[in-house]
């Protein structure tokens, strides 16, 4: 994990695209909330309710919207604060990726095949015919079931479970204790008892979506059940067979 100890107030500028009023050559070395930030630290007014009592946080500087002015503060300006804010976030957090390998205590099922620096912890099960592409995670206890096929940039954390052909895009994560491809929902009724409606489609995960914790995605009963491109998913979220869920949409939790 390669931590960022501190950059200089015109470098987080330049990456959130602000404009600095104030003292340009401070030197930020965390992300702090606004009653608890300190001289070197950067934090958010991003609404009224903290730009009316701006002068009251300790911080070095201070993400505003573009409009307000202050001259008291050094206030970095931007377009969207929230957006500005997690940006800086990311930029103090760093990468806690592990270093690229493939555990020996993990199974591995033949005809497998992989990119580059894809890492696999202990505990981790990979079916026949899987293919991954560049920089794959799969964190302890995944499971990943026969002919499934991931681009690049997947992370996935533990316990999770990828049922046999699915399909997951770029970029994307998914988070612990999640089942991508179970069995919809599907019985039909003889009069007597529940007759189980085999579901033999599959789960289509596309490029940019964040699924979240404990999340249950059910398989097509034909053809797919598709998360399309940007879509996050809060934790506890239930998306049953056949569904489409658009592109960009949020769902929270139940």
């Amino acid at each position: 994990m390669n931590e960022i100890v501190e950059l200089p107030l015109v470098r987080i500028a330049e990456e959130i695209r602000g404009r600095i009023t104030g003292d340009e050559k401070i030197m930020i070395r965390g992300v702090a909330p606004f009653e608890k930030a300190g001289a070197d630290d950067i934090t958010l007014a991003g609404d009224r309710r903290f730009l009316k009592i701006i002068d009251q946080t300790g911080a070095g500087a201070v993400i505003v919207p573009g409009d307000f002015q202050c001259h008291t503060q050094t206030i970095v300006q931007v377009d969207n604060p929230q957006v500005a804010f997690a940006k800086v976030l990311k930029l103090f957090c760093g990468s806690s990726r592990p270093e690229a390998g493939i555990s020996p205590f993990a199974d591995v099922g033949a005809s497998f095949t992989c990119g580059r620096d894809i890492f696999i912890a202990p505990f981790v099960t990979v079916g026949r015919n899987v293919t991954l592409g560049h920089r794959v995670t799969l964190h302890a206890g995944v499971f990943v079931g026969d002919n499934v096929v991931m681009g690049d940039d997947v992370e996935i954390f533990p316990n999770v479970t990828v049922m046999a052909q699915t399909r997951i895009g770029n970029r994307v994560t998914i988070h612990a204790g999640s089942v991508i491809g179970s069995d919809g929902f599907g019985y039909a009724p003889d009069g007597r008892k529940y007759v189980k409606i085999p579901h033999k489609g599959i789960v289509q995960i596309d490029d940019d979506v964040e699924i979240g914790a404990c999340n249950t995605i059910d398989r097509a009963k034909f053809g797919k059940t598709r998360i399309c491109r940007g879509v996050k998913t809060d934790n506890l979220v239930h998306i049953a067979h056949n569904v489409t869920v658009g592109e960009d949409t949020v769902i929270v939790a139940q």
